[in-house]
């Protein structure tokens, strides 16, 4: 489903610069992966919840097990951006993670990225942690 039909539990701002961008000024589509990943990672540090911390202090790391991205429009040279994040399904050993990328009110790209919680000293499947599962439980949407 398309995070256009959820509602945003978070938004992160990104500026367009030259390195994002072909020799035409578009968004080189390489660059929405690095997007969204900084998205996701500052929605967890909002939560408290940092990749250091969550590495050290409970032995986990998020890796990506699958994206589906829709591009709709391009990026530009200097472009400011919003890209979104909504949880809209947390397990006990993964998430699905809502996102968009907009201009405005002009929707860029969507996507849907499915995350597998790991041990970090192993790189194995593991349960996500108490007390941080019920806090991200809590944070599921549903469709508006």
């Amino acid at each position: 489903m398309s995070p256009s039909g959820f509602q945003a539990m978070f938004s992160h701002p990104v500026r367009i610069y030259w390195e994002d961008t072909d020799a035409g000024g578009v968004v080189y589509h390489a660059q929405y992966v690095a997007f969204l990943e900084r998205a996701r990672t500052e929605w967890l540090r909002s939560l408290g919840h940092g990749q250091e911390r969550l590495r050290t202090e409970h032995d986990l790391v998020f890796a990506v097990r699958a994206m589906r991205m829709d591009f709709r429009k391009p990026a530009r040279l200097d472009d400011a951006l919003e890209v979104s994040v909504a949880l809209v399904e947390c397990r006990r050993a993964s998430l699905v993670i809502a996102q968009s990328i907009r201009r405005g009110d002009t929707l860029l790209l969507d996507a849907e990225v499915r995350v597998a919680a790991l041990d970090a000293a192993g790189f194995r499947p593991r349960p996500i942690p108490e007390p941080l599962y019920p806090e991200l439980k809590s944070l599921q949407v549903v469709p508006d």
